[in-house]
């Protein structure tokens, strides 16, 4: 076993390789040439008998853990959407794991419980989000959007399904448009509500849910016999960071008494930005509301803001009280294990927290604006090349484009293009990129929001793609 001297003597030691590497990090690829079975082969396949040294390990860390590390710290990961941290975050997590607390009750962590309270509350007057809303913070988003299904679930049943379980008359449906995440789909396959209850909705030029098409659907399922559920709007949609029209959607759903998911995990950190709160309007027809700080709010993984106006359905949902869950402050206090499907909780209010006060709304504003210039830089370098287009509007920090020459106009084959164009990229070790389809079209999805992100990467990286293209 460790001893506390070897514990602070190497707790240094990791400090200042932290340190080294995040300060460095440009000098690892950010994509690893790795092929399947090359780290696993490298390792035991049986458990030592004998302890070992932490030297030994730190070793077997560096030569061949590291070399299998897809870097999402880099500048130059612009893949899906980021993974962010920053320094205070790191430290709060060092505190965090040291500290080791159980955060399931009030009674187990006070001041955790306490923290995470009036963390939500500032994240709500940040992002000018309802009062009445009340935050909780859920692993992912994914898992939010289970309790959000849930819940829906729940107050419509009136609690019977949680305690009877499915009888067979229930026929729930969910509504998402065609553009929304895998998420709405395994949620309601978890929930019980199946995923052919799922109804995709068609969208619209820009690839926002239609909330006329949305209600004819709805329509369609009354008259067919089905309840409708619940909606998920998406405030940024994955592949393309569309927004769905939220305050025509929230009028199709009062219309017919629907709960109204609202999905923003990435893009909901824009809602910081005051000119970027149009995409929420309407946010007061909302039942609940999710978005990711573990994204682009510089907060480590994992860490999901999750609101919801009708808080009493949302712990009736989950709440059950076993005798050695009994405390005297029950009723007086937040309780979050009612608040969602886990018992065990960890502290994740405390890096938020640290976050947030190390940053400050200033701090925070000036970064989403940094990478959100950035992005209108990259837009602007793609319209102004011939060999480039745009296949949609930017949206936030988001482009979608594609390599595009004059030479060449079958679809078919510009597609091979452009996921060649990809490939080799990434094979490079300098940069790492996704891609989309939209319409068939095969993208770019460029996507530039890390948190050391600089002017200078997006001339790297528009240099990288154009130099690549003209080999091809």
């Amino acid at each position: 076993m460790m001893t506390p001297e070897t514990f602070r003597t190497e707790a240094h030691r990791l400090v200042d390789w932290m340190a080294d590497f995040l300060e460095n990090i440009e000098e690892y690829p950010v994509k690893p040439a790795t092929k399947p079975g090359d780290i696993i082969k490298q390792l035991p396949t049986s458990p030592p008998l004998q302890g070992e040294s932490f030297d030994s390990l730190f070793k077997d860390f560096q030569s061949i853990i590291m070399p299998g590390i897809t870097h999402w710290q880099h500048p130059h990961f612009h893949a899906y959407f980021p993974a962010n941290g920053s320094y205070p975050s790191i430290l709060a997590e060092m505190l965090t794991t040291t500290l080791g607390a159980q955060c399931m009750i009030w009674e187990t962590s006070p001041a955790a419980a306490e923290l995470e309270e009036m963390v939500m509350n500032w994240l709500k007057e940040m992002m000018a989000l309802p009062a009445p809303w009340h935050g909780v913070i859920q692993d992912t988003a994914s898992t939010a959007t289970l309790v959000a299904l849930l819940t829906a679930r729940e107050k419509q049943s009136g609690l019977r399904v949680n305690d009877e379980g499915f009888n067979g008359t229930e026929k729930y449906r969910v509504y998402c448009s065609s553009e929304t995440h895998s998420s709405i789909e395994k949620g309601a396959k978890v929930a019980g509500i199946g995923k052919k209850n799922v109804v995709k909705v068609s969208v619209d030029d820009l690839l926002a849910m239609r909330p006329d098409q949305l209600e004819e659907a709805i329509k369609r399922d009354i008259q067919a016999g089905y309840t409708p559920l619940a909606v998920v709007a998406a405030i940024g949609t994955t592949s393309t960071v569309a927004v769905d029209p939220l305050k025509a959607i929230g009028a199709v759903c009062r219309k017919y008494n629907v709960w109204l998911h609202v999905d923003a995990a990435y893009a909901g950190t824009a809602l910081l930005l005051p000119e970027c709160r149009w995409m929420m309007e309407g946010q007061e027809l909302a039942d609940s509301f999710v978005f990711n700080p573990h994204k682009w709010m510089f907060t480590h993984f994992d860490c999901t803001a999750y609101f919801v106006k009708d808080k009493e359905a949302l712990i009736r949902t989950f709440e059950i009280l076993p005798e050695y869950l009994k405390t005297a402050t029950r009723g007086q206090v937040n309780d979050y294990r009612d608040w969602g499907v886990q018992l065990g909780r960890r502290f994740r209010a405390l890096k938020l927290w640290f976050v947030i006060r190390s940053f400050g709304i200033d701090g925070l504003q000036k970064t989403l604006r940094g990478h959100m210039s950035c992005a209108e830089d990259f837009e602007a370098k793609v319209v102004s090349h011939s060999d480039f287009e745009l296949v949609l509007p930017r949206s936030l920090n988001v482009v979608v484009f594609r390599f595009k020459p004059a030479s060449e106009t079958n679809l078919e084959k510009l597609n091979q293009l452009n996921e060649q164009l990809i490939k080799t990229l990434n094979a490079s070790g300098k940069v790492f990129i996704s891609h989309t389809k939209v319409k068939g079209i095969y993208c770019i999805r460029m996507v530039l929001g890390n948190t050391r992100l600089a002017q200078r990467h997006v001339d790297e990286v528009w240099a990288w793609i154009t130099d690549t293209a003209k080999s091809l």
